[in-house]
């Protein structure tokens, strides 16, 4: 079940983003519980991964309002009423989340060491030795501990894009966005990407809102699936609902396109 607004991590009312005259997001309402793990499937252009950008404020809402556990998020009170949110107000927000990206973003002139432990030492205020030892403990979890003292560009894009899970990890968030994290990997290292994936979905209670192609991959770490289409959600349910006795015709057509193009 969709949790109550009351009990809810993430709420999104009424959501609308525009970018010119194109409307991106129409109206969006949706929720997400502490600890649970939504994935968004549909299209391209369907509005998932503008949903991502607003969670790490790249970029405005147009419209509604976007709460993170009980506080205003996309907005901030002002004497009774809510207005845009500053740089500094969004900024001490930003950092209960985390993103990992399609593309890996890492500084490719740090080492993996530095990639984990600059920003925690330097957003967190933790120690170096603090930060090194998380650094150690995130990449034994990701399967590179004898990559600490590499370079990004020593890796191959699959060991690149679980630093850069790791390095999201190191930041304790609250929340976990995953952004299409396999889509530009060769095929035969995103097992390794989604195996790790499924580790943090088992072994903490960490939010996760991901946005993927990998239907077998929703179907194993989701607790609730939920179809776009055209800036709104057409279905949603369980993995066991949308995968195996879809209602819309637009989510059976669309798993079919994805199922038959081999994902």
């Amino acid at each position: 079940m969709p949790p109550s607004d009351a009990q809810a991590l993430i709420t999104f009312d009424q959501v609308v983003k525009r970018f010119g005259d194109l409307t991106v997001l129409d109206h969006l309402d949706f929720s997400v519980a502490p600890g649970e793990r939504v994935t968004l499937i549909g299209p391209s252009g369907s509005g998932k991964t503008t949903i991502l950008r607003l969670l790490m404020t790249l970029e405005r809402v147009t419209e509604g309002t976007i709460m993170v556990e009980g506080e205003p998020f996309s907005h901030m009170p002002r004497g009774d009423r809510l207005v845009p949110a500053n740089e500094a107000y969004l900024s001490a927000r930003r950092k209960r989340i985390g993103m990992v990206f399609q593309q890996f973003n890492l500084f490719p002139n740090m080492t993996v060491r530095k990639n984990l432990t600059e920003a925690p030492v330097h957003v967190l205020k933790l120690s170096r030795a603090e930060a090194d030892a998380r650094a150690e403990e995130l990449l034994e979890l990701v399967g590179l501990s004898d990559k600490i003292d590499a370079h990004p560009t020593q890796l191959s894009g699959g060991q690149q894009q679980r630093v850069a899970i790791a390095r999201a990890l190191a930041m304790r968030p609250e929340i976990l966005l995953l952004d299409e994290v396999t889509s530009a990997l060769d095929p035969e290292l995103v097992a390794g990407v989604l195996d790790v994936l499924r580790t943090i979905a088992e072994t903490t209670d960490i939010t996760m809102l991901c946005v993927t192609h990998e239907m077998g991959f929703a179907r194993d770490v989701s607790h609730r699936v939920l179809m776009f289409d055209e800036g709104r959600i057409a279905e949603e349910g369980t993995p066991d609902e949308i995968f195996g006795d879809p209602r819309e015709e637009r989510t059976k057509s669309f798993l079919k396109s994805v199922l038959d193009n081999g994902h």
